[in-house]
């Protein structure tokens, strides 16, 4: 155990059924940072019996930061410690390890696992806090390092907390939508009438809307040539089948992915229990492994409804990734833009475009390399107002393009490239290479740039949130815990009497506060996002406004 320098606490051996008590002890007597191998296997079992702790050091999720991360010149011992090196795997759930509580016998069900060894446990550990000790800038990746650390314990918490989920409201959008719950294995009747105009409208009764093949075979047999059945090409096309059909997606999709079998499965007893996996994209953003969190739509959000006597205080950051962008690059210019009001609305207020939505899509198109159409017209004009954040992505894209690497803010680098897109590039540099491996390694080329442009800021926002609700977290567990008879049973016995997160998508966070809590939560959430400015970037004028909100049940925006 750790206290809060880092410095070793001490050994002390208990028994299977003292260790409760041990956690609980030390959490409230040295405030250590724990130390284990994989959060999401450990930490949940000290949720379900009442027991919260306050840092962590997760090795795996550090493990993967600091092996491939290009601030750290010294990572031998920790690349040769492939076992730690797991890839996530978004699509599995994480599951209860062993039947008791940190049985060290236990194998985690991750993709590969993860050592459970004791020995290898504090091998990996010394490995990871000496690679960092000596990296280029130890001060950001430990900053890092506790970040990520921190999100292993938000997203254990999130899933065991739930969110309050209105499972009457869910069904009545959907009734709304789609018709009536049908008996299994029928559409819905809205489905149904619509499916028939899409047939009538194509003349060929038989059409297996659910089936792109078949679809697009008689799309292109009534005259509607579009390479593919996605509403985009759809929407380009006049045909009395278009209309129909897109509804017919469009309800489709909310019933494959938000149904009433997604409602059976992942709502009980009041709550939606998603499985969040930290840092499960490259970026180091979020994944989802089962509940499809990170793809709620809009159009279920009343179904968000906060207990009765509690409150929802909702807040997202307005324009995360551009304000990351104008900070990391300290361009004045973009950040007198967004100071104190919409970042895209103060380049119009600039005189750089004309409309807001202009400038949101020129911006967009600087983080993601946009060259054709409105964007391409839009960013050489960023490029002249706003030099110094675009030579930020345009470095980074022209440094992809090269087949190397970027690294975010505190130091989570890129994946290198495959060794086969750099043979790729130096057949295509040959003298005798065909136009068509010219063509096709310029384009891999450009492919990589794109990838890198966004990653460093796309990855620094994703630390910015992290930070942001790392931050809030602690405010909120200080928190004086409300009187039982408003408790909300179902959040668990850590979480069901005092505010708590309750929902994370990327820059938003929903809180679940008691009615009394609300007006301090929304000053939590407020002195979080100002203090992970700070801390992130010092001295910098750059503001995070929040679009901030109290209310009974989350609206739908």
């Amino acid at each position: 155990m750790l206290d809060a320098d880092g410095g070793r606490l001490g050994d002390e051996e208990v028994a299977a059924d003292g260790l409760l008590a041990l956690v609980a002890r030390y959490e409230s007597e040295h405030s250590p940072r724990w130390v284990w191998s994989d959060a999401a296997v450990w930490y949940p079992r000290l949720l379900a019996a009442g027991v919260r702790i306050e840092r962590c050091h997760d090795l795996r999720l550090v493990h993967r930061i600091v092996r491939h991360s290009a601030l750290v010149h010294d990572a031998e011992e920790l690349r040769a410690a492939e076992a730690w090196d797991t890839p996530l795997d978004p699509q599995e759930p994480v599951r209860d390890a062993g039947a008791t509580l940190f049985d060290l016998e236990a194998t985690p069900s991750r993709s590969g696992g993860v050592p459970s060894d004791v020995a290898e446990t504090l091998a990996e550990h010394s490995r990871q806090l000496a690679a960092i000790r000596v990296a280029e800038d130890p001060a950001r990746l430990r900053l890092l390092v506790a970040a990520e650390s921190a999100g292993a314990l938000i997203a254990a918490e999130l899933q065991v907390a739930g969110i309050p989920w209105d499972v009457a409201e869910h069904d009545r959008i959907l009734t709304a939508a789609l018709g009536a719950r049908p008996s299994p294995g029928t559409p819905p009747s809205r489905m149904v009438a619509a499916g028939a105009e899409v047939r009538r409208a194509l003349e060929d009764p038989l059409v297996p809307l659910d089936s792109p093949p078949k679809l697009l075979r008689a799309l292109h047999r009534a005259g509607i040539d579009v390479p593919s059945t996605s509403q985009w090409e759809l929407q380009s096309h006049e045909h009395p089948a278009i209309t129909p059909l897109l509804r017919y997606k469009k309800m489709s999709r909310l019933l494959t992915a938000n149904g009433w079998t997604w409602l059976d499965e992942w709502v009980h007893e009041g709550r939606y229990r998603p499985v969040y996996v930290p840092g499960g994209v490259v970026t180091g953003r979020w994944a989802s492994s089962g509940g499809g969190a990170l793809q709620i739509p809009r159009q279920l959000r009343p179904a968000l409804r906060a207990d009765p006597g509690w409150r929802l205080v909702s807040a997202d950051v307005s324009q995360l990734e551009p304000r990351v962008l104008a900070a990391m690059s300290e361009d004045r210019a973009m950040i007198a833009a967004g100071a104190g009001k919409d970042l895209y609305s103060g380049i119009v207020d600039a005189g750089i475009v004309q409309t807001r939505q202009e400038a949101k899509i020129g911006v967009l198109g600087a983080l993601y390399g946009g060259t054709s159409g409105d964007s391409g017209r839009v960013v050489p004009r960023l490029r002249r107002n706003f030099p110094a954040a675009m030579a930020l992505v345009d470095g980074a894209a022209a440094t992809g393009e090269r087949g190397g690497t970027v690294t975010t803010w505190l130091g989570r680098s890129s994946p290198a490239v495959e060794e086969s897109w750099s043979e790729a590039q130096r057949a295509a540099n040959q003298p005798d290479a065909a136009s068509g491996q010219q063509e096709a390694a310029r384009r891999a080329a450009r492919d990589r740039g794109r990838f890198t442009r966004n990653f460093v800021v796309q990855g620094t926002a994703a630390e910015w949130a992290l930070s942001w609700m790392a931050a809030l977290r602690l405010r909120l567990s200080r928190f004086e815990a409300v009187p039982p008879a408003q408790t909300a049973a179902p959040s668990g016995p850590v979480f069901s009497r005092r505010a708590h997160l309750a929902f994370f998508l990327h820059d938003e966070v929903i809180v679940h506060a008691p009615a009394e809590q609300a007006e301090a939560a929304a000053s939590a959430i407020r002195d979080s996002a100002d203090a992970t400015g700070r801390l992130l970037f010092p001295g910098s004028p750059i503001d995070f406004p929040l679009d901030l909100e109290i209310s009974q049940r989350s609206a739908e925006k």
